[in-house]
């Protein structure tokens, strides 16, 4: 490492903040240890409400610049703030893979997703008393066809301040072990490719973007977090953006998403000093 270097700055986002009250108190723990320096917030989860919102509040604001974002939530097993919502399973947003299908064969309403994305904008607002600084997508639905334009549409007519989250990675120099290196990591391949349409739009928008993205890896298979978080930081240029989903179990996580238990490993190693160290020597800062 060269010590006379700048530090990079990355932004450390833990998604799914209102999602369960054990997933709250493990990501306000991290903001308060200065370990995570962005959260983005879940308007439909089951732990979101006004005590929630200012404990939220109150440690973001003891700590340096931590950004909090609007995380829209398009899929099940969460329920739309709109009356007509489309399309929907017994009052439920669709699963991701029903959502995404339907993009790719155009049968989505874009008016009906930009009239949702508003309503979630607003009750962020109605919430936190301003606009968020950044969204994002809850299973990266912004990403998807169709979807995207509702996304970037709302974004800028209620929140024309913020940036948005692309899911793309950073492009190294090596052509050859890059291509090795995608194909061999099939998740984020695919956010690869979704997310060159999405920075296209952006773009064309005036919307600002995070320059590269990581994070994405197969929770099911419980890996290393902390053998994965060196590899997300290798290369992760000033301004990126990687993605955690630290959280406590409890009954409610249980009964809303399967990512359980991983969550408190992610929460234990953000928590350690070994990722101070981690930080150190691939000289980055949060601050």
């Amino acid at each position: 490492m060269n010590d006379t270097a700048p530090r990079r700055r990355i932004w450390l986002c833990a998604d799914d903040y209102g999602l369960s009250e054990g997933v709250n108190r493990a990501i306000r723990d991290l903001i308060a240890r200065g370990r995570l320096n962005a959260t983005s917030v879940m308007v439909v989860g089951a732990a979101i409400g006004r005590d929630e919102v200012a404990a939220l509040q109150t440690v973001a604001a003891n700590s340096p610049r931590c950004a909090i974002g609007l995380h829209a939530t398009l899929t099940a097993p969460f329920r739309p703030l709109t009356m007509h919502f489309r399309p929907t399973d017994g009052g439920m947003f669709v699963a991701f893979p029903k959502l995404l299908r339907a993009g790719l064969l155009r049968r989505l309403d874009p008016e009906i997703i930009h009239a949702e994305l508003k309503m979630q904008l607003a009750a962020f607002n109605e919430l936190f008393g301003r606009a968020p600084d950044f969204v994002d997508g809850h299973q990266h639905a912004q990403l998807f066809p169709q979807v995207r334009d509702a996304f970037l549409g709302a974004v800028k007519e209620a929140a024309p301040g913020a940036w948005v989250r692309q899911g793309g990675r950073h492009q190294p120099l090596q052509p050859l072990q890059s291509l090795a290196k995608r194909l061999g990591a099939p998740k984020a391949l695919v956010l690869d490719i979704l997310s060159a349409q999405f920075r296209k739009r952006a773009s064309h928008a005036g919307i600002a973007f995070n320059p590269a993205f990581a994070g994405a890896y197969d929770f099911s298979r419980q890996p290393d977090f902390a053998a994965l978080m060196g590899q997300f930081l290798d290369g992760l240029p000033e301004g990126g953006l990687i993605m955690c989903h630290p959280g406590f179990v409890d009954e409610t996580l249980v009964s809303l998403d399967p990512l359980t238990t991983q969550r408190e490993r992610e929460h234990a190693f953000l928590a350690g000093e070994h990722f101070a160290v981690l930080l150190a020597a691939n000289n980055v800062t949060l601050g």
